[in-house]
């Protein structure tokens, strides 16, 4: 890496990828071919740099290349911004191995986190106590509108190890060539790889896929992770990391998250968790062969030969029984993943890990015993430590069910037992029913209504009721928490604590209950979360039963994706840090422990931005040491996707959960405060009387693919929460994004915006407190970025070529008066961030956004060409068509919504 420019090896691996791609195209496809690539490249190029007459050119050269041609070229653009991804991503983690090997970690590395809490003036002491008792939950999803196929995921892996090794290995001119070629191989096997798929993925299609990163990089990342928390600890603290302590774990949501979802029923959540056991039980069996093979010593502790008897290889002769009930675990679980009849009875497989770590507690004591420590610090360790990280399952599954679904439930419980209709009743007269029935011993439910048989119940109530008694029958440490989508009060969390108290009563639960977690999403739910949880916590039977069940600790999810929606970007931020702060007085006041449960998605739109900025930016006490939060599809690829990306990632999240908890960011000043209300009321109001305004449905369902997400072969959920309707109210918030990021407006995170920072700006004296909360609040500055950033993005005159090609004219000023309202939110935040330009503090994302636009708008050109010619001609082939340019546009610009 050259010191003048720590780029250089970045553009020389996108040189390197982009000229391979291109010598594949070549070799391929035909050199005429090739040269209509580089035409479309170098005039795209020029366009972007301003050249007007290179503009029209490529419009005039896109508009008349014919349609198989163009979209081969599209498929050659997709491809190389995919390669782009790879690079970048891999160069994060030279700059950061770089930063170790010269002594001068990266912020966020554990070496300066740690470090610079202790120059703060943190004792030693809270910091070793604090980063023991961490919880980090990292929760993955799959992305129901993820581009990417798994197939060519694994691929862009393999491409990432060879640059990892072209780049730290001293290669022999033979070797280097090598190297060359099995890069080339590999991308002429992703250029032959059918980018889209053939059918619509499965809700276990995408279970099979989020299990890959546990396999290929967490299982190895996770303990790698701990030994340098373990050394930073020793170094800082002079104590390292116990073997019980795990800082960070992981939770999914693949299979388990309903959301009216038909695709994910009570059978296919129990195959999830089969599955997922039964990938453990493989990567446990593997680790203890790797074992068996290195403690082939013959002198052992008294306590282990006591054990085992008098044996030559007495470790061996103890993990032995071991790996083999492993092996019968993984082919117990195989059986009901696969729906069949297990081969061997509960008690002949591993079910609880304390059954599973005793064995190997014991080689690590007696390692000890007999001097062999360093042994003991080794592999043996590595698993010890995923015992308390994985768990027999990888990630326990949580469920998620809209609160709409469990009222449904009880009414049709109520109306079954002819005690009136529960939808009807005041909320008073629902959680004296509620508490009524989970103070009373005797059972509720029939066995008719569990079984499904009565005549009076809907598919969607059996479907609910199956759901807890799946649930209820779960081995310990299968499922993790049950979130109450759109939870709006506190007989939303009643219903569900009654219908699980009834299915643990009628199946005899083995596990604990669920946490049942309340998930606050749309802005008035976000303003009213501290309200609904006040009157929980002053409810005596649930004040007890936390207090009984939980430890006196509740988890509260707060929905990033749907308030964004519901309220505009800017509002939504606001509401959910007032939420945070609200929930965290109520919880003090109660002498509760609050984690927070964050539901980001990976767009800015959806609440993603940097894991260490958004933390940071949280209100003081939101994060007390745990902190839960999604991980979502193409955002599990990008901080997980490799080993080094993991590590940085895994660093990270502790590193600022960690800072956040010693050194929490300062209280937002009381005129502070008082200009966010004024911001947020603005923006809100701005935002909704444009969702409103006539014709602007219409022209949303015309000038973006939003009509054609349905058809589209790119995830399991449905688009919309319910059938029928063209509205924005039942479309999710991921194809909500989508759809306006495909033709580079972005709207829903800036929408609103300008009309108040205009507004504000307006003012000098409110102009300069903008200017003290950008200095001095890092929730208003991280936020005023994150909108920068897609600002940045955006390109006007891109969704101004889609209106061209597919709106009419009495629809063209809605486009027009979008564009303008975007340049002039442009104006105003460069003017509130006291800037020139976007992205000036950040030049390697502005180099980034420079690099991929001209790869980028020849795919909007063609996505736009191919939108028109579907509409006219209703031909079915064209969206696989259309998918391609969805995937490329998805690369470049680094989400899928």
């Amino acid at each position: 890496m050259t010191i003048d420019d720590p780029h250089t090896p970045l553009r020389q691996d996108i040189k390197l990828l982009g000229y391979l791609l291109g010598e594949t195209l070549q070799e391929l496809e035909g050199e005429a071919l090739f040269e209509r690539v580089e035409e479309v490249r170098v005039l795209s190029k020029g366009a972007c740099a301003g050249r007007a007459e290179a503009g029209a050119l490529l419009e005039q050269v896109m508009s008349e290349m014919p349609e198989d041609e163009a979209i081969t070229v599209a498929r050659v653009f997709a491809h190389f911004l995919a390669l782009v991804n790879i690079a970048e991503q891999y160069h994060r983690v030279r700059r950061r191995q770089h930063a170790l090997d010269e002594g001068a970690p990266q912020r966020g590395s554990l070496p300066e986190g740690l470090q610079r809490l202790l120059d703060a003036g943190v004792s030693p002491e809270d910091l070793w106590v604090t980063a023991t008792e961490m919880r980090v939950d990292l929760v993955m999803t799959a992305h129901p509108t993820q581009a990417a196929r798994r197939t060519l995921l694994r691929k862009y892996a393999t491409i990432t190890a060879l640059l990892e090794r072209r780049d730290r290995i001293h290669l022999t001119p033979q070797e280097e060539g090598d190297l060359i070629d099995a890069l080339r191989r590999e991308i002429a096997a992703v250029w032959r790889t059918d980018e889209i798929r053939q059918t619509k993925p499965t809700p276990l299609d995408e279970v099979r896929s989020g299990l890959v990163p546990f396999e290929q990089v967490l299982w190895d990342a996770v303990p790698d992770f701990l030994r340098l928390l373990d050394r930073e600890l020793v170094q800082r603290t002079g104590k390292g990391l116990p073997l019980h302590a795990v800082p960070v774990r992981f939770g999914s949501w693949m299979g388990g998250d309903r959301d009216r979802d038909p695709n994910v029923t009570s059978e296919l959540t129990r195959r999830a968790v089969a599955m997922a056991r039964q990938r453990a039980a493989a990567l446990y069996r593997d680790a203890l062969s790797t074992l068996y093979d290195e403690l082939s010593m013959n002198q052992a502790s008294d306590e282990l030969l006591a054990e085992v008897g008098e044996q030559w290889e007495p470790y061996r002769a103890l993990l032995r029984p071991v790996r083999e009930r492993l092996e019968r675990t993984r082919l117990w679980a195989q059986a009901i993943a696969m729906g069949e009849p297990p081969p061997y009875a509960a008690d002949e497989v591993y079910t609880d890990v304390v059954e599973l770590a005793a064995p190997l507690l014991l080689c690590d004591r007696s390692l000890r015993a007999c001097g062999d420590d360093v042994v003991a610090d080794g592999r043996l360790m590595d698993v010890l430590r995923r015992l308390p990280a994985f768990g027999l399952v990888l990630a326990p599954l949580d469920i998620r069910q809209e609160a709409d679904r469990h009222t449904e439930a009880l009414d049709a419980i109520t109306t079954h037992l002819r005690l009136g209709r529960y939808s009807s009743w005041s909320e008073a007269e629902r959680i004296g029913f509620l508490i009524r029935e989970l103070n009373n011993r005797r059972p509720l439910i029939p066995q008719a209504l569990w079984d499904g048989t009565a005549d009076d119940l809907s598919p969607e109530v059996v479907d609910v009721l199956q759901t807890f008694a799946m649930a209820a029958q779960q081995l310990p440490g299968s499922l993790g928490a049950y979130v109450v989508a759109m939870a709006a009060r506190p007989s939303d969390v009643l219903a569900v604590e009654m219908l699980q108290r009834e299915a643990r009563q009628r199946f005899n639960a083995q596990a604990a209950p669920l946490r049942v977690v309340p998930l606050f999403e749309t802005w008035d739910d976000l303003t009213a979360a501290g309200r609904v949880m006040h009157e929980l916590f002053i409810n005596p039977w649930y004040r007890q039963y936390i207090a009984t069940t939980h430890t006196d600790r509740q988890e509260v999810m707060i929905g990033h994706s749907e308030s964004a929606k519901d309220a505009g970007r800017l509002t939504a931020a606001w509401a959910l840090y007032q939420c945070q702060e609200d929930l965290v007085r109520v919880c003090q006041q109660h002498g509760i422990s609050l984690t927070l449960f964050h539901g980001r998605g990976g767009a800015v739109g959806r609440g993603g931005r940097p894991a260490h900025a958004a933390i940071r930016s949280q209100p003081p006490g939101a994060v007390d040491g745990t902190l839960r939060v999604i991980e979502q599809g193409e955002v599990i690829q990008a901080k997980f996707g490799a080993a080094g990306l993991a590590a940085q990632t895994l660093e990270l999240y502790a590193t600022a959960v960690l800072e956040a908890t010693l050194m929490p960011p300062m209280k937002p000043k009381p005129e502070w405060r008082v200009a966010m209300d004024s911001l947020s009321e603005r923006a809100r109001k701005a935002y909704r009387r444009t969702l409103h305004e006539d014709g602007f449905v219409t022209y949303f369902r015309t000038a973006t693919l939003e009509p054609e997400l349905v058809a589209l072969n790119i995830g399991s959920r449905p688009a919309r929460r319910r059938a029928g309707g063209g509205g924005i109210a039942s479309l999710r918030a991921i194809p909500w994004g989508l759809a306006w990021m495909q033709i580079r407006l972005n709207l829903p995170v800036w929408l609103g915006v300008g009309a108040a920072l205009e507004a504000a700006l307006r003012e000098p004296h409110e102009e300069h407190l903008l200017a003290e909360m950008v200095d001095q609040w890092s929730f208003w500055r991280s936020t005023l970025e994150m909108i920068e950033m897609v600002l940045a993005k955006a390109e006007p005159g891109v969704a101004a070529r889609y209106d061209a090609a597919l709106v009419d004219g009495t629809l063209a000023a809605t486009g027009e008066e979008l564009r303008t309202r975007l340049e002039r939110t442009r104006a105003a935040v460069m003017k509130a961030l006291k800037r020139e330009r976007l992205l000036e503090t950040n030049p390697d994302l502005s180099r980034s956004i420079a690099v991929r636009s001209p790869y980028v708008d020849p795919l909007n050109l063609v996505q736009a060409a191919l939108l028109k010619r579907s509409r006219e001609s209703n031909d079915p082939r064209l969206l696989r068509a259309l998918m391609v340019t969805v995937h490329g546009i998805a690369a470049g610009m680094r989400n899928t919504g």
